[in-house]
């Protein structure tokens, strides 16, 4: 089993995990396990299945083979909504919040995710605001508390991808996916977000696709790395960042299936 050392208690575990669009398979015989509490990146190039490997996991993509167990119960053929309850939250590649609602707004409509109040739909809008002080601290570990009444679509794009983050955490997940979150930021966008990242609590496992190999080295303690949908390695991020095979994949010269 990739990924958590024997001993260590397990967050997401993998097991022969495939996807297949026809005959072309997107993700292949996937086998991974990552700790509680871990650290874990997903590099490849492009079309190496990494986005379709997290569709997988969030249920929005039903596997070909395999299972998918999260924290000790199989979700392989869980709806998405139960995943979240159990603690799986996500970010993708591209920002999605509601850009005509304030920042506050959106960080609320969030909270209802896992409210049992959420389809109290004529209920108005005031009536959800009861845990203000729990948004306000979200929203200050994001550095977004200058930023409360401000339209999402009116923030920055480093702003975006941060209130992105934020909105994830809101659920409370015990894992959280990051697809991708340094994509598009300037380099000083980016050390803001490797920083939000580094600070989130501990005991919350964040996996996490990423192609900027700095923000993966600073983020992350260990790499597992697809190319056409397979495993080609899996280790520690510094022996990863060393390993021939992989420079090749993102040199672009030809790499043998294996």
């Amino acid at each position: 089993m990739n990924g958590a050392h024997r001993g260590e208690p397990v967050a997401l575990w993998l097991s022969g995990l495939s996807y297949y669009f026809g005959a072309v398979g997107a993700v292949r015989d996937v086998d991974l396990s990552v700790a509680e509490g871990a650290r874990h990146g997903i590099i490849g190039p492009n079309g190496a299945g990494k986005t379709t490997l997290f569709n997988l996991l969030t249920g929005e993509l039903r596997p070909t083979s395999g299972s998918i167990t999260l924290f000790g119960t199989d979700v392989t053929h869980t709806p998405q909504p139960r995943r979240v309850a159990l603690g799986l939250g996500r970010t993708y590649q591209i920002t999605r919040t509601f850009g005509a609602l304030t920042v506050l707004e959106n960080l609320t409509l969030a909270t209802l995710g896992l409210s049992p109040h959420k389809f109290a739909l004529f209920r108005r809008w005031t009536g959800y605001r009861g845990n203000r002080e729990m948004l306000e601290q979200v929203a200050e570990r994001f550095q977004l508390s200058h930023r409360l009444q401000r339209r999402a679509a009116d923030l920055s794009h480093g702003e975006q991808r941060q209130l992105d983050v934020a909105l994830a955490v809101t659920l409370r997940p015990r894992v959280l996916l990051l697809d991708e979150p340094g994509a598009g930021l300037s380099p000083g966008e980016r050390l803001t977000m490797t920083r939000l990242i580094q600070e989130l609590p501990a005991d919350l496992t964040v996996v996490m696709i990423e192609h900027d190999m700095d923000m993966v080295r600073d983020v992350v303690s260990r790499v597992t790395v697809l190319h056409l949908g397979r495993v080609v390695a899996d280790g520690p991020t510094s022996r990863i960042r060393q390993d021939e095979r992989v420079r090749a994949l993102y040199l672009g010269r030809r790499v043998t299936d294996a």
